[in-house]
């Protein structure tokens, strides 16, 4: 069985991280599906996803300080819309994570939450969720 879900995220500037896991478990749960996986994709070149903690709200701005050491917005760019640092950083995060449903939930570490990135913001960003498995 498979179920598709989508949700719009709302950014308000760039280099934005907002955790979405509560919108993800939301979907696995009106699946009814109990025991498969669950993969969140999103649709964009310039925003991304990524497992990582929830806990300390100082890991996001940490991760965000060092993509933005990695990818500066740099004079050299070529692409004429003047966003190739944000291209870049999806690149290095990627556009899916894949988790296991187990027992209808997310089956996440006690310290991990799924984060949306916005590299590009603000915008309103759509975020794709197929659970495959077993109700």
């Amino acid at each position: 069985m498979t179920s598709l879900f989508d949700f719009s995220v709302p950014t308000s500037r760039q280099n934005e991280w907002l955790n979405i896991t509560a919108e993800v478990q939301k979907a696995v749960a009106a699946s009814g599906i109990t025991e498969g996986m669950c993969v969140v994709f999103v649709p964009h070149t310039t925003a991304a996803v990524t497992v990582n903690e929830n806990a300390d709200p100082d890991v996001p701005h940490d991760v965000g300080f060092a993509l933005n050491q990695i990818s500066p917005d740099r004079q050299e760019f070529r692409h004429s819309e003047g966003n190739s640092a944000a291209h870049t950083k999806t690149s290095l995060i990627g556009p899916s994570v894949t988790v296991i449903v187990s027992g209808g939930k997310l089956l996440l570490g006690t310290w991990q939450g799924i984060w949306f990135n916005e590299f590009d913001g603000p915008r309103t960003r759509r975020v794709l969720v197929r659970v495959l498995g077993e109700c």
